[in-house]
């Protein structure tokens, strides 16, 4: 048995694996740290869709993304999709589809590729050391560089440009918004808000450089991000005069949309997941 424990605490949510477990995420290629035995994972099958693995071309390398997007003739609006800590494993993958299925042209880039593949380990701390080293910068970059990979795309609406993330990824939604102005919408699921192992640049310290509305998807019972977390955000929030709301399920545990964890939450991911796409329409990203 492998017991998963966290540098900043173990989440609730956080599980030993078992043999079986393991055998079940290698082979549907769900992240092996994360995954729950007795889940019924969402498939979102390619009808109606173009999907494909890009080669994105950064600053000293090219790095691989999965690209999802309607089969349809014309431009899509986009979404720039953060992935978890475990990278871009096929959980990430069926989201992309989902935002596809919805109109949506949706990337995700595999940020942590120089670092590792944190999808196959069984150690969180294995996990999170692949992170640690991922420079914040290069990750920055790397996002640069995804943006003028879909800039020069004939499917891609560039105007009508959102981003989301989970985790990792929805810390780093909120620093997306508040570092590039390409951006029209982010909707943060449970991303981290203050200094951490990671981000390294607590998204709480540059509110006042939001760029764009976002939304803030949170679990009450979610124990790596605390409820004072979440109102020190509302509060720098409300003090820049910014737009941008945090919406908290009371009964939701970190995690709470990925369907392969056992925080899954069905109640809060179905609503979560409407409430975003309502924000990206709302604010200029309509599909």
């Amino acid at each position: 048995m492998v017991t998963l424990t966290r540098a900043e605490g173990t989440w609730t949510g956080d599980l030993d694996l078992s043999r079986r477990s393991i055998a079940l995420a290698l082979a549907g290629g769900y992240a092996v740290a994360a995954f729950s035995a007795d889940a019924d994972p969402i498939h979102t099958d390619e009808t109606g869709l173009v999907t494909e693995t890009v080669s994105i071309k950064a600053a000293d390398r090219a790095i691989p993304g999965y690209l999802a997007r309607p089969a349809g003739k014309g431009r899509h609006p986009v979404v720039f999709v953060n992935s978890e800590v475990f990278g871009v494993h096929e959980w990430v993958k069926d989201v992309c589809r989902r935002l596809a299925k919805a109109g949506y042209v949706a990337l995700a880039p595999d940020l942590f590729v120089r670092a590792g593949d944190p999808s196959k380990l069984t150690d969180i701390q294995a996990v999170l050391a692949i992170v640690k080293a991922t420079p914040e910068a290069q990750v920055t970059s790397d996002t640069a560089a995804s943006l003028a990979f879909l800039k020069a795309q004939p499917y891609a609406d560039m105007k009508r440009l959102a981003v989301t993330g989970f985790c990792w990824g929805g810390g780093k939604t909120w620093l997306d918004c508040e570092r590039f102005g390409e951006f029209k919408a982010g909707v943060a699921w449970y991303g981290p808000l203050k200094a951490g192992p990671y981000p390294r640049t607590p998204p709480l310290d540059l509110v006042k450089d939001l760029k764009a509305p976002v939304l803030g998807l949170y679990g009450g019972k979610d124990q790596g991000i605390p409820a004072a977390d979440v109102e020190a955000m509302r509060a720098a929030i409300k003090a820049a005069g910014k737009k941008a709301e945090i919406i908290v399920y009371p009964d939701a545990q970190h995690g709470f949309l990925a369907d392969y964890r056992p925080s899954f939450n069905a109640a809060a991911s179905e609503d979560g997941w409407k409430k975003m796409l309502a924000f990206f329409a709302a604010n200029g990203v309509k599909a």
